[in-house]
């Protein structure tokens, strides 16, 4: 019986913190163990270039991500872990797709709208500053799903619009040539963990409020003591559903430690103590992924073999698929 396929793309753009591990890269992660499903994970690179046009970072970044995710225990054997620029059927698909996608489709992208909104009430040119990359990235991403015949797309529900762009692409394709495409399903699971940051906001490189996930145990405790409290004292009953300590200690513990700290709370646990045991708690969890990521950084070698592999397993479907939707258009030896 074939197993369902499932797709998830990294877009490689900044460092990961904390709040990448709980609300993506763990869960992804532990899904991937799925015996019952053929996992898909890549870094997705050309996306990066939409936002960063610094080559130091994206490169940088590229490494830093992949190194995260292996040294958190993702198995590349288990995973058809791989590197978008890797697969050229990707971006041939890209154009294929282009061909035969409606601009009215592209112009009610989320982005794409937010940007123009953005510019209008700043009294810009409605399209100043916009690039075709950003504007028609929601083909890139249905050639990312549609050349592996994804199944199963996880999204949250701010991303649901990608998928169903892929489906209508796919479709238009189907009708219009021949049914190679597969049509892509979103699967929105529970609401993904959102991880409160240093200042009670949602955990964001945006609001500068992050704890990045490999920084030194010094930098951590010091992260972790920066978190902002109220000014209750020791003895002084607290609430830990308002308090960003509780809300991280959660993320990081189980059922009965969450219940034993919510009691220390009400009888009043002084917040450096509070702080203390979290940072024990989360730098207990982080050391060995942590000097993992630090043998990986040092040498990226492992890292570029592990990719070269998983785009090697990856290029038996994306060009078996590809050979197809060429002779469907009419791309094929004259001889």
């Amino acid at each position: 019986m074939k197993k369902p396929r499932v797709l998830t793309g990294i877009t490689t753009t900044g460092t990961p913190h904390l709040g990448n591990y709980v609300g993506a890269i763990r869960p992804a992660i532990e899904a991937s163990e799925d015996p019952d499903v053929d996992s898909y994970l890549f870094l997705a690179d050309y996306h990066s270039l939409i936002k960063c046009q610094k080559p130091e970072l994206v490169m940088q970044s590229s490494k830093e991500i992949a190194a995260a995710w292996l040294s958190l225990g993702l198995d590349p054997n288990r995973t058809i872990f791989y590197r978008q620029s890797d697969i050229p059927e990707i971006t041939e698909l890209t154009w294929i797709l282009t061909c035969c996608s409606a601009k009215g489709l592209m112009n009610r992208a989320h982005a794409y709208k937010a940007a123009v909104s953005s510019n209008e009430d700043s009294g810009e040119d409605s399209d100043f500053g916009i690039t075709m990359g950003l504007f028609s990235y929601p083909i890139l991403m249905a050639a990312d799903i549609l050349v592996f015949s994804g199944e199963r797309i996880p999204v949250g529900k701010d991303q649901i619009q990608h998928v169903e762009m892929a489906r209508d692409i796919a479709q238009r394709f189907n009708h219009s040539f021949s049914k190679i495409l597969t049509i892509p399903e979103a699967i929105v699971g529970e609401e993904s963990s959102v991880l409160l940051g240093l200042d009670g906001r949602k955990m964001s490189k945006s609001y500068n409020n992050i704890i990045p996930l490999f920084c030194s145990e010094k930098q951590l405790k010091k992260s972790i003591n920066r978190i902002k409290t109220n000014l209750l004292e020791p003895g002084d009953p607290k609430s830990a559903d308002d308090s960003a300590v509780f809300h991280l200690w959660c993320a990081f513990s189980d059922e009965n430690e969450i219940s034993n700290m919510r009691s220390k709370f009400q009888d009043g646990i002084g917040w450096g103590d509070a702080k203390k045991i979290l940072f024990e708690k989360v730098n207990d969890q982080l050391s060995e992924p942590r000097d993992n990521f630090r043998r990986l950084m040092e040498d990226g070698s492992y890292i570029e073999m592990i990719l070269k592999k998983g785009a090697e397993r990856a290029r038996e479907q994306s060009t078996s698929l590809i050979d197809k939707v060429r002779k469907a258009v009419g791309i094929v030896s004259l001889s």
